[in-house]
């Protein structure tokens, strides 16, 4: 998570305003993009050109004249360890294009309206609705649309097609149990408005928001949306186990019924996280626009000048390619996610000297130990005994 938002922050995205554009499509469409990947792909494709569209237009530009770009990463969970597949996309708020002197110069545009927002989805779903029914595997009837055999895989029924859709549908998917809905625990639902009610986009079951945004200067915010978005599905602080043996998992933030925890069984919560990995050669990053590899523009505007020209490298510069791109150390890890610097004396603000690297698993375990137990002797000192108050009056 760290090392995918330090490379996207020091490397890949420019110094200039970003969006964060998120996607949601409905049921099916989940079920469809974790059996059919390809698919994904394209429709991915149909969704950055729709937004580059409408921000190459805001701005002023026809599609020749402006580029812009986006950097998408693919998230397949949801709060609750469903199946949610929905995309996570960076894109440049503006666009980049040449003036009459053929310099390049970026243009920035206001942040989408609501109507926008509307107008862009039902766009959106029109486009992917049109591509999926000349593919053969969506068939719209009237006012009801529904997969087709091929896109659900009826002839080729797999046990991943039932995990799937069981944790697409929120159901167990096997014991006992299996097809009823998942246990959770509920509260009195939150009766307050949704502040992000006015900044999302919905029609035909796709939902669009883009309400959060990073300066050009907001280095360190655009650096805690790369963390928030390339994080791991399980938050191992909000898993725990109940007296049972079964799985409880905190939810982020309460549904609006209420629910705040859901419990699994240990063999499915085992399917969950099973639904949840990707098929091999999956790639959930995805670049798009001047970002990707083979754009002619990528040199001009990644930090890192990353892109299909070789660039020569300097006599004065010592490191090697391969030193320069390797990942970081656990202590500039520390440093940058934890802000923790453990080269540095807090003292006298002197180098660290390592004396000795403890691997030992019995001894770490106790000098751990020896330290919570020195933390609460230090913590639970004794107390004097009690006395009882001095005696006035008795001797006047």
């Amino acid at each position: 998570m760290a090392d995918s938002a330090a490379l996207l922050v020091d490397e890949i995205l420019p110094y200039q305003p970003m969006r964060q554009w998120v996607l949601s499509v409905p049921f099916p469409l989940r079920f469809l993009f974790a059996s059919k990947p390809k698919v994904m792909t394209r429709v991915l494709g149909i969704v950055y050109r729709a937004i580059a569209t409408h921000l190459t237009h805001k701005a002023g530009f026809t599609k020749p004249m402006a580029q812009t770009g986006a950097v998408t990463l693919i998230q397949r969970f949801g709060g609750a360890l469903n199946l949610n597949i929905h995309f996570h996309m960076l894109f440049l708020d503006g666009v980049y294009a040449d003036n009459k002197y053929g310099a390049s110069r970026f243009h920035w545009v206001k942040a989408p309206t609501s109507d926008e927002l509307t107008q862009l989805t039902h766009t959106i779903a029109r486009r992917v609705a049109r591509y999926l029914e000349r593919q053969g595997l969506l068939v719209r009837d009237g006012e009801s649309t529904y997969l087709t055999a091929e896109g659900v895989g009826a002839d080729n029924e797999t046990p991943m097609n039932h995990l799937f859709g069981s944790s697409i549908t929120y159901r167990i998917a096997t014991g006992p149990q299996q097809g009823r809905k998942v246990f959770t625990l509920q509260t009195l639902p939150d009766c307050g408005n949704d502040p992000f009610a006015a900044t999302v986009g919905k029609a035909a079951g796709f939902s669009l928001h883009a309400g959060v945004a990073a300066k050009a200067n907001e280095r360190d915010k655009l650096e805690r949306l790369c963390r928030y978005i390339a994080r791991p599905a399980v938050s191992t602080k909000r898993l725990s186990m109940t007296r049972n043996g079964q799985v409880r998992y905190e939810l982020k933030t309460p549904y609006a019924n209420g629910t705040t925890h859901i419990i699994f069984e240990p063999l499915d919560f085992i399917s969950r996280l099973v639904a949840l990995v990707p098929k091999p050669r999956v790639n959930l990053t995805r670049f798009h626009g001047i970002f990707a590899p083979n754009s002619k523009h990528r040199m001009q505007v990644t930090p890192a000048k990353r892109g299909k020209v070789k660039r020569p490298c300097p006599l004065d510069e010592d490191q090697t390619p391969a030193e320069r791109r390797a990942s970081m150390t656990w202590a500039q890890r520390l440093k940058r996610v934890f802000n923790v610097d453990i080269e540095t004396c807090s003292k006298c603000g002197g180098d660290v000297c390592i004396i000795a690297s403890i691997e030992d698993p019995s001894v770490i375990s106790k000098i751990l130990a020896h330290l919570d137990e020195k933390e609460a002797t230090v913590g639970t000192a004794r107390l004097p005994q009690c006395r009882a108050p001095p005696a006035t009056g008795l001797f006047n």
